[in-house]
This record gives C-alpha cells, sequence and structure tokens, in this order.
C-alpha cells in the first residue's frame, strides 16, 4: 500500500523522545529547591538568630504558608503541562491558601506584634532588599518551569503561566525565609507580596510566548 508522500516528509525529521511524567518534574522542582536551600545554609547567609526564630509562630507561619503555596501552585503548574488537566481549579485552591496564610498572618500579628508605628515595621530599605533576594532566588525555579512547558502541551497557556509564576516565587521565597531575619508578619506580607507580583507577573508574560502550544 502506498503512503502518503506529504506524511513521508512529515514523518522524516521525528524522533523518539522521553515520555515526561508530573512525577519526574516534581522531582527536578524538589531537587532544584534542595539546592537553593543547601546553599543558603552552606554559604553563611543562614539567619544566626534560627533556634530563637524557631521558638516564634511568625516563623512557622511563613515557612508553612510558603511551603503550602509552593506544592499547590508547582503541582498545578506540572499537572497543567498536560492537554487532559486545566490549571483552573488549582488556581482557585491557590487563591483560598493565600487568603488562609493572610487570615493567620493577622491573627499571628494579633499575638505578637509590638508598640513600633507602621513605618518602622515596614522597613523598606531592608524590604527592597528582602523582595530583591526572593526574586533572584525565584529565577532558577522559573527557568526550569519554562523549560518544562516547552516540553509540554498546556491547553491553558495563561492559567499554567499564572500556576509557574506563583509556583516559581514560593519557592524563591521560601528558600529565603531560612536567611531573612524578619518576623513581622505585616513585612513579610507586603515584600514578599511585592516579590511574588513581579516574578508572577513576569512569567504570565513571558511563558506563553515561549510554549509550542
Amino acid at each position: 500500500m502506498s503512503t502518503d508522500p506529504l506524511i513521508d516528509r512529515l514523518a522524516t525529521d521525528l524522533r523518539p523522545v522521553r515520555r515526561r511524567t508530573p512525577w519526574r518534574d516534581a522531582a527536578i522542582l524538589l531537587v532544584l529547591g534542595a539546592i537553593e536551600i543547601v546553599w543558603v545554609m552552606t554559604t553563611g547567609l543562614m539567619r544566626p538568630d534560627m533556634a530563637h526564630a524557631m521558638h516564634m509562630p511568625s516563623f512557622w507561619w511563613k515557612t508553612a504558608s510558603l511551603a503550602a503555596l509552593a506544592a499547590i501552585s508547582g503541582g498545578t503548574a506540572l499537572l497543567s503541562f498536560s492537554p487532559l488537566h486545566t490549571p483552573r481549579r488549582g488556581l482557585r485552591m491557590v487563591g483560598a491558601v493565600a487568603l488562609l496564610a493572610l487570615g493567620l498572618g493577622w491573627l499571628v500579628d494579633a499575638l505578637q506584634a509590638g508598640p513600633a508605628v507602621l513605618w518602622q515595621r515596614l522597613d523598606p530599605a531592608h524590604g527592597l532588599i528582602c523582595a530583591r533576594k526572593v526574586v533572584e532566588l525565584s529565577l532558577p525555579a522559573a527557568l526550569a518551569l519554562g523549560l518544562l512547558a516547552r516540553r509540554g502541551a498546556p491547553v491553558d497557556s495563561h492559567g499554567t503561566a499564572w500556576a509557574a509564576g506563583i509556583a516559581a516565587s514560593a519557592f524563591g521565597a521560601l528558600a529565603f525565609s531560612l536567611a531573612c531575619p524578619f518576623d513581622d508578619p505585616l513585612y513579610l506580607v507586603v515584600w514578599y507580596l511585592a516579590a511574588g507580583c513581579v516574578v508572577t507577573l513576569a512569567t504570565r508574560l513571558v511563558l506563553p510566548l515561549l510554549t509550542r502550544w
């Protein structure tokens, strides 16, 4: 039986590729996150008062909230690389977790906030530095998610980009939380959120241009 010459020409350059799975992609992200955390711990960036910080509710609120956001948004992004999954449900869950984290942060703030005025609590001089560090530590995760997205076939490129941006910023913030000496919930919400918005918006604008579908 003769075959269509057009099909032959289209199939000439095809090469076998390794089948991708969310579990393998998740392992890549986990290894990348572990490398960043180890880098923080071994380069002298670890906060010197870690033993004291681990007894503060605000420290555990900070790390637990960021870990939850990184896990949910990262899982949402990885699943959405397949055409069988949409990121919309995961994004709604991310929004719910973020609102819950803000509510818990308000409670922690009410329990431990001192008499300092608003401007002192925000400390813009250090806040801008912290925001910049979060953005820098988010870049490896954003790059990894971008490369993984190019190998996938997301049907909702915009939703996938939002999920990937949130995941990258949460990964960066989680790594930096081990070095950041500030535990004031107001400070963390303002400056970490500012950094997260920068990373997420940049990812939302760039990632759809890089995907092939």
